[in-house]
């Protein structure tokens, strides 16, 4: 609706992970720098955690973006909250093979032979799962333990990458066995006030702006609305521009930026 108003090419505050709008904040290139660590060192399990909202998910889809195709067999869950056996189904359909099996031990039997492919393969497997709070059930999170003793002498088999807010970390220490095999854990806090400018002003960047649309005042107002949750400031800048399209303004201004942010929270 406001593109031409505004010269851009495209919108660019959609809350979708678009790996091309990833913003590499000190805290972000720290998180993917860590998974890429377990990933690349084969350290069996990693966790990621972080409020709703702060870039958990388009950081995942960055990383298995990054991860060459030729050395890597990655398989995303995205909505883990299974019983037990539509879970192991559910990683087996995401790393290229399916099962019917109603049998727990059939079907880690079937994903320790598509393991042992993928490395006869030349490839390393990577399961990530995503929203890893949602699991409910202690024996899906005991699936989880199990499937990191996929291992060789010298080796794990598997790296599991588990994504979530932070009540994960509450769920995953009341599993101990499972706790203490997970080598890195970090959580990934708020942007700072100048990490929020520079990310408004990446994002419109990627779009074809040249010009900054927002003025000092209302990037700070939109750091102070949205606490630095990357979320909530898409969420602000979009209504923001859509106000200054209605207004026919040049420039998002405090005035304008303050309304969007008023007019999220009554939604």
């Amino acid at each position: 609706m406001y593109l031409e108003h505004w010269g851009l090419d495209e919108l660019p505050f959609e809350n979708v992970p678009d790996p091309r709008f990833f913003y590499p904040s000190a805290e972000h290139q720290e998180a993917l720098l860590r998974l890429f660590y377990a990933v690349n060192s084969r350290k069996g399990a990693a966790m990621l955690t972080g409020e709703i909202g702060c870039g958990k998910t388009i950081l995942s889809r960055t990383l298995i973006q990054d991860l060459p195709p030729d050395r890597y067999e990655v398989g995303l869950v995205a909505n883990p909250s299974l019983s037990p056996v539509e879970f192991l189904r559910e990683i087996l359909y995401q790393l290229g093979a399916e099962s019917s099996s109603e049998s727990k031990l059939d079907l880690l039997h079937a994903m320790n032979s598509q393991v042992t492919q993928s490395l006869n393969a030349g490839k390393d497997t990577v399961v990530i799962i995503d929203e890893a709070q949602t699991i409910e059930d202690p024996a899906t999170l005991e699936e989880l333990r199990l499937l990191l003793n996929f291992q060789l002498n010298d080796r794990f088999l598997l790296t599991l990458l588990l994504i979530g807010q932070p009540e994960l970390r509450e769920k995953i220490g009341a599993v101990k066995q499972l706790e203490q095999r997970i080598s890195t854990k970090f959580h990934l806090g708020p942007l700072k006030a100048e990490e929020t400018r520079s990310y408004v002003l990446t994002r419109l960047e990627k779009v074809g702006v040249k010009n900054t649309l927002f003025s000092d005042d209302a990037l700070a107002l939109i750091h102070r609305a949205s606490e630095g949750i990357p979320r909530e400031i898409n969420n602000i800048c979009d209504i923001s521009l859509l106000l200054g399209f209605g207004s026919k303004a040049t420039e998002v201004n405090a005035e304008i930026a303050n309304k969007a942010a008023q007019a999220i929270k009554q939604i």
